[in-house]
């Protein structure tokens, strides 16, 4: 019995010196500077839902995925109404905080406007569209780490897994 408390205890204190560990890299962690919006093409979007009460159409262009350094996965993604009227937002997500920021808007001329000071905000907030929390379960992340890669992305979005993630 003595044994096993001593076991018990050297886990905890192994299990507490790892989440120090892990705070200690999110308060040091740096976002790297965010790459103007890249150009989308609407007609090689991969769609998923976000729920069957979502009257829009969410999906992204692959072209537009990139996972920089720092462990953000930044992407176009395009709301579609049923009447064909786009909302289309250039955002980041990082998985390991579970969080979104938008960097910029276009308009339906297809011009960027960039948001003033965009600010990082929770994907489980209550947001006016869980797009950025549905896009996570569709395969942007694995629980709290990212895609392994853009080509890994894809394929989930494709196959339209949303078991990957339970957070």
């Amino acid at each position: 019995m003595i044994i096993k408390s001593l076991v018990m205890v050297c886990l905890l204190g192994l299990s507490a010196g790892a989440w120090a560990q892990r705070d200690a890299e999110l308060a040091d962690w740096k976002e790297e500077a965010v790459p103007p919006p890249p150009a989308f093409d609407a007609g090689k979007l991969l769609t998923f839902d976000i729920s069957q009460a979502s009257s829009l159409t969410y999906g992204v262009d692959p072209a537009t995925l990139r996972i920089s350094k720092d462990g953000v996965l930044s992407y176009v993604m395009v709301a579609t109404s049923a009447s064909g009227a786009r909302n289309v937002l250039y955002e980041g997500i990082r998985c390991v905080t579970g969080e979104v920021k938008t960097y910029a808007r276009s308009s339906p001329s297809g011009v960027w406007s960039p948001v003033a000071q965009p600010e990082w905000r929770s994907m489980f907030d209550n947001m006016p569209s869980k797009h950025a929390l549905a896009f996570a379960r569709a395969g942007a992340c694995d629980n709290a780490a990212q895609a392994s890669s853009v080509d890994e992305l894809i394929r989930q979005l494709k196959f339209n897994r949303f078991s990957r993630f339970n957070w």
